[in-house]
């Protein structure tokens, strides 16, 4: 919070994860986190939102740094994973009111629907990596961002619903590969990925891909491999209720 605050902000979205691939894993934990950070920015005068969002499986369909830069400009061309979308609208809905372009949440997510359908927002993508000298040149071409040489399936080892997902393990699976830092010496390869091609309550066949790794250096792939296969959960029936997107707001 003190760093944003520094920076001379009138209003700010928080977005707190909640679940198995968040720091705080516990929902109640989320939220006392949430209120305090709320807490803090308003006893400085600013307007301040936290909207507790859910973990327990992958946003979108990616994971990996050039991955995710590729789907976010996915989302800003239209398209893009359904639930990275409405998060992404979500948030937006709730600057644009706090930062009062617009009178309710309601009419803010509207304003963020136009802005993405007229292109601006995709053009502010561009106008942002132009002020800071990078090469805007990846929003049409992807494939100038760092990419993975090889990829490799990730089988299911029977047939069923997907019950859950442990997230965690799936960051620590991509560290392994050299997509995070396992110690902070350690360099981070950004071509490394994992892109999921199964979500809860979808139905998936044995040997089925669960997901596919994109990587550099197998020296640790069945590793990988083997820890993302056993934190898929599968079971004979399809779950009555997924993970809200969305579990609550606070402040504003």
């Amino acid at each position: 919070m003190s760093k944003k605050l520094a920076e001379g902000i009138d209003a700010l979205v928080l977005d707190v994860k909640t679940g198995s691939g968040a720091f705080m894993k516990k929902e109640e934990d989320s939220v006392r986190l949430a209120e305090v950070m709320v807490e803090t920015g308003q006893r400085m005068g600013k307007k301040v939102a936290a909207l507790i969002t859910d973990m327990n499986q992958p946003l979108g369909r990616m994971a990996g740094h050039s991955n995710e830069v590729i789907e976010s400009v996915e989302v800003l061309k239209g398209g893009g994973p359904a639930d990275l979308r409405e998060l992404s609208l979500d948030l937006s809905a709730w600057m644009f009111y706090l930062g009062e372009k617009t009178p309710s949440v309601e009419e803010g997510r509207r304003l963020a629907e136009t802005m993405i359908a007229t292109g601006q927002a995709l053009e502010k993508l561009r106008q942002g990596i132009r002020l800071q000298g990078g090469d805007e040149g990846v929003i049409d071409e992807p494939q100038r961002l760092p990419q993975a040489r090889f990829h490799a399936d990730v089988p299911s080892s029977s047939g069923g619903y997907i019950t859950g997902t442990n997230c965690e393990q799936f960051g620590i699976a991509l560290a392994m590969l050299g997509g995070g830092r396992e110690k902070k010496e350690d360099k981070i390869d950004h071509g490394v990925g994992l892109e999921f091609h199964k979500r809860i309550g979808d139905r998936v066949e044995k040997a089925e891909p669960l997901a596919t790794i994109h990587y550099n250096n197998d020296a640790r792939l069945a590793e990988a491999k083997a820890l993302i296969a056993g934190n898929y959960f599968i079971g004979d029936s399809r779950p009555q209720e997924k993970p809200p997107l969305v579990h609550r707001i606070l402040g504003a």
